[in-house]
């Protein structure tokens, strides 16, 4: 048997021994949004009010689709992350795992839903 104080044996884990982990995973998110964004909003915004096949002919260029594209997969991956951690504060037992369920299945369908349309803008 060990003898380590419980400060030693908790170094560097939570509870259920991802927290630091997901710490960083939500502050490279936020990172990497916080350069998307506006990316997104100088290259998104100029097509704002343009005709149909004026957005498609830009989108057809591959810097303004793989901006998009990124800022929609990062952008709803921070989003499950921030929702999942408010969730698994707040609600408990049964209802805390369908909701996660429900929530992660939102994010993908909603993430996979906007990179098909760029997918299919830029093709």
């Amino acid at each position: 048997m060990r003898y380590l104080t419980d400060r030693k044996r908790a170094i560097g884990l939570g509870a259920a021994k991802t927290g630091t982990a997901h710490f960083w995973e939500m502050k490279l998110s936020a990172a990497a949004l916080l350069i998307l964004v506006p990316l997104f909003i100088f290259t998104f915004g100029p097509m704002l009010g343009a005709p149909h096949a004026e957005v498609v002919a830009y989108f057809a260029r591959p810097f303004p689709a793989i901006v998009a594209a990124l800022t929609i997969i990062v952008g709803f991956k921070h989003f499950r992350d921030g929702a999942q951690v408010m969730i698994e504060d707040y609600v408990h037992g049964l209802a805390q795992k369908v909701l996660i369920i429900g929530l992660v299945c939102l994010c993908y369908g909603a993430a996979a839903t906007g990179v098909f349309a760029i997918a299919r803008l830029a093709l």
